[in-house]
């Protein structure tokens, strides 16, 4: 879409003050907040807005429009100020009155799925600038399966020189560089400013040079210059690379305290936003908007309207209309039920013990043949990870028409970049590294989980089955952390059935990331009947009935089971009923009802948690008088076999644990 011609000066300026004095005013009716941003940044924002961002507030979800990411979430009230002005029904002028208020759609950072024109989750800084490479990758992946037609966007950011100094920023400059990402522009504000004081106190670093070694494209513009802004804008539509525009700003611009660090929150009362409507002129009441500067933004509203008329006639025309919108829906679980289920009958047929890494890309050879629209990749681990599977294509800079993506090391990068994947739509991403690195991906997950969007992390390697790695790669608390961040469903099966009824439930989520925590080591294949159901979905089942008179109930997950199979044997040769009750996901689990829960994992039971893990969690299912089977502390460096006994995790153990509560 082309750039729409300039505002005359004085609208221009009525229609950025307008962002400032919302922001003040939101501020002060909050009792808390970030002015500083968006009074820096509301000429660059109006020159955005109101000339080269293609978008149309009737319709917020439309497909083909301009992503605009506020990673410098703190500034929330930018934000909230242009889509309340260009008419977003979600904000209207009281939920900016009601700004960091419970249950009000402006809340203190941008929350995705609480307001329509938020793209993304933001305010951990760095995040959103991850996230926006995402998105950027997204569109050209999408783009190279449905043609310029129907796919056509940028994505644009504005990033603070906190998120540039966030290590997460490191990991997408590269990436996006690497991969030649030509439709994501970032805005920095370059005002100098930290909330400590100068930026000069913790930063010295040459943020254009830093880009362009990067392998951006750089331009250094005065960010209060509307002919500047609109000239840099015209110049980043046709680079061929990534564009970084540092925006020289003042931070608080027209404030008393602009400028300077007070400016950054809230510093200002109603006498200094007295001052500050003298200083730009503005003589209107709090909340109170005069007419010109709302029919100035009102025309900006309009402006996307007939760039969405002529792409939905496009749609409409197009061949692959359908296949276009079955892809943005992501929904596919009526599409992989027949095929997994198939899958697994012949697994079942034919049972092989494999790890449950290798399980997981038998699945994924299934999921990938039946769905055009996932999206691999591995942390530079792709040989470990086995999430590669036959004939898929690498994506590679400037060619996007593959369906693998080679992350390099760069966990965190990947996580964030996955969200802004699915956040974008038209595919699925899922990636790998080792469950011991979740850590470095941990913040980008747990945003991921607070938007509820459909990521899947596979995570290898997930015990002290490792072996001779050593403690470093030997993961012990992170699968009791993974399970403490809500939303978050995490599997980890005992075999190549449960492996795939675990894709099957994560691929048919649509409000929440899944994690696969997978083995390195080769695992008895446990299901060797078709149950005719995914048991899975459960989170919990009885996975061997007792045949002696029941007593025990051994509670496992993962390569666990196998020492539980081998426990169940020794117990039933003593006449001690026992039952195995597999627990690949907690989380599905606890969300049956308390009867079936109740009949799974009975009470009058003696119970033996089994989980080469930490202990956190076990509580809940095997009681104050049950045992729990695990790590108590880091591992070794030794074959696996050997830790296994070293640290007691052996059917032996687990067979004299349960008959000392009998």
């Amino acid at each position: 879409m082309p750039a729409e011609p300039a505002l005359s000066p004085e609208l221009h300026s009525r229609m950025a003050n307008a962002l400032r004095v919302l922001s003040v005013d939101a501020v002060i009716a909050a009792n808390s907040g970030h002015q500083g941003l968006p009074m820096g940044m509301a000429d660059v924002a109006t020159v955005l807005f109101s000339r080269f961002l293609k978008f149309d507030p009737r319709d917020p979800n439309w497909a083909d429009r301009d992503r605009f990411i506020l990673s410098a979430g703190h500034g929330s009230m930018l934000l909230y100020s242009l889509l309340h002005l260009t008419g977003y029904q979600s904000l209207p002028l009281d939920a900016l009155r009601k700004f960091r208020q419970l249950n009000s759609p402006a809340a203190g950072h941008p929350e995705y799925g609480h307001c329509a024109g938020v793209e993304t989750t933001t305010g951990p800084l760095g995040q959103g600038l991850a996230t926006a490479v995402g998105f950027a990758l997204a569109e050209r992946l999408v783009n190279a399966r449905f043609g310029d037609a129907l796919v056509d966007h940028k994505t644009y950011v504005i990033a603070s020189d906190g998120d540039l100094m966030e290590g997460i920023s490191h990991e997408a400059i590269s990436l996006a560089g690497h991969l030649k990402l030509n439709r994501l522009i970032v805005l920095f504000d370059d005002n100098g400013i930290s909330i400590d004081g100068p930026l000069s106190l913790s930063e010295s670093g040459d943020q254009i040079a830093r880009f362009k070694a990067a392998n951006w494209a750089v331009k250094a513009i005065d960010g209060h210059n509307t002919a500047e802004i609109a000239e840099a804008l015209e110049w980043a539509q046709s680079q061929t690379q990534p564009v970084m525009i540092a925006c020289k700003t003042v931070i608080g611009f027209g404030s008393p305290v602009a400028g300077t660090n007070k400016a950054h929150g809230f510093s200002i009362n109603a006498e200094g936003a007295q001052k500050v409507r003298e200083t730009l002129g503005w003589s209107y009441a709090p909340f109170e908007l005069p007419d010109d500067v709302t029919a100035g933004w009102a025309e900006t509203a309009k402006r996307g309207g007939p760039a969405r008329a002529a792409w939905t006639k496009r749609l409409d025309a197009s061949d692959q209309k359908a296949a276009f919108e079955d892809a943005m829906s992501g929904n596919v679980a009526a599409a992989l039920a027949k095929p997994m289920a198939e899958a697994r009958t012949a697994l079942a047929a034919k049972p092989q013990n494999i790890a449950t890494r290798k399980a997981s890309e038998i699945a994924l050879e299934t999921v990938n043949a039946t769905l055009a629209n996932t999206v691999g990749g591995s942390a530079d681990l792709t040989g470990s990870n086995n999430t590669l599977t036959k004939g898929m294509k690498f994506v590679t800079p400037g060619n996007y028409d593959g369906r693998f993506v080679h992350y390099g090391i760069r966990e965190h990068g990947m996580a964030a970049a996955m969200n802004g994947m699915a956040l974008h739509g038209g595919v699925i991403p899922y990636s790998g590294t080792f469950l011991v690195f979740a850590d470095y991906a941990r913040p980008a997950i747990r945003l991921a989980a607070l938007m509820g969007i459909r990521v899947i992390h596979v995570l290898t390697h997930d015990s002290i089955g490792v072996g001779e790695d050593g403690p470093t790669h030997q993961p012990v608390e992170h699968i009791a952390s993974l399970r403490a961040i809500p939303n978050l469903l995490v599997f980890r099966p005992c075999d190549v059935v449960e492996a795939s009824e675990a894709w099957e439930i994560a691929l048919g989520q649509t409000n929440r990331p899944s994690v696969m925590a997978l083995t390195r080591q080769n695992l008895v294949q446990a299901r060797t009947t078709d149950a005719g159901e995914n048991l899975t979905a459960k989170g919990g089942y009885v996975l061997r009935a007792a045949e002696a008179p029941e007593k025990v109930a051994l509670i496992a997950t993962g390569s666990e089971i196998e020492i539980a199979l081998k426990a169940r044997e020794m117990l039933e040769a003593e006449g001690i009923g026992t039952r195995i009750v597999s627990l690949p996901s907690w989380e599905l689990f606890e969300g049956q009802n308390a009867a079936y829960r109740a009949a799974t994992i009975p009470e009058n039971l003696v119970k033996v948690g089994i989980e080469a893990a930490s202990p956190m969690g076990w509580d809940r299912y095997i009681g104050p008088k049950g045992a729990f089977i695990g790590m108590a502390g880091f591992g070794a460096s030794a074959p696996y076999q050997d830790l296994y006994r070293h640290f007691g995790i052996t059917p032996e153990a687990v067979v004299a644990a349960a008959k000392a509560r009998l």
